[in-house]
């Protein structure tokens, strides 16, 4: 039987889009409590598949995005022909490999060609793709990719550092590595002195990762 857990915020009913299979996800859960020796139907742990059901649900929205209804047509006619930066932009992602968080800040800039997105959009670029399993390598690609085709800019360059959980908390256990991943395209790849100018800007007072 599926237990309902009352949550603080509404989140799972604002996304119905959602496609978790929640009974099934919850009985594998319940079944990995139990593989470690855990009593699933002790009173710390009888509501834990719910609760993490619903917390994957949220940590993998990515998946059911939809990229249209994310741009929500936040593309704007600008001969604005400079470069554009948003930097700073916090993400938290899983990483595939063993489901622990990694988390950390990206970086992103694009040479407008007659269209520039919304502030806001871009932030949600990035979300979109780090709320799914992911390696940072892919994700950094995937953020670059997306903005070229929706914007066909003259460049789009992102960088993504990122601490990572797999690296802290098990294995090699360097609580102080950081991972930086870049992908540069169009001018940004072709002309150094753009690149230049783009890794000079983001590294001026940088905010911590933690």
């Amino acid at each position: 039987m599926t237990i309902r857990v009352p949550l603080e915020d509404d989140w799972i009913e604002a996304h119905p889009e959602v496609g978790i299979n929640y009974p099934e996800a919850q009985r594998a859960i319940a079944q990995l409590l139990s593989a470690i020796g855990e009593d699933p139907q002790r009173d710390g742990l009888r509501d834990t598949p719910e609760r993490v059901s619903r917390m994957y649900a949220e940590l993998l929205y990515g998946y059911w995005v939809d990229p249209v209804a994310l741009v929500n047509g936040a593309l704007f006619d600008e001969t604005y022909d400079e470069m554009v930066i948003v930097r700073d932009i916090e993400y938290y992602s899983l990483c595939e490999h063993h489901l622990l968080p990694f988390l950390g800040r990206a970086h992103v800039a694009y040479f407008p060609r007659g269209k520039v997105i919304g502030l806001s959009k871009i932030p949600r670029i990035v979300d979109m793709f780090a709320r799914r399993l992911q390696v940072q390598e892919r994700m950094t690609r995937q953020i670059a990719e997306f903005i070229q085709e929706l914007l066909n800019p003259y460049g789009v360059a992102v960088v993504v550092e990122g601490l990572h959980l797999c690296a802290t908390m098990r294995g090699v256990k360097k609580h102080d590595a950081r991972m930086t991943t870049s992908a540069m395209l169009g001018a940004f790849r072709k002309d150094l002195a753009t690149r230049q100018e783009f890794l000079e800007n983001i590294s001026r007072g940088s905010a911590p990762l933690l």
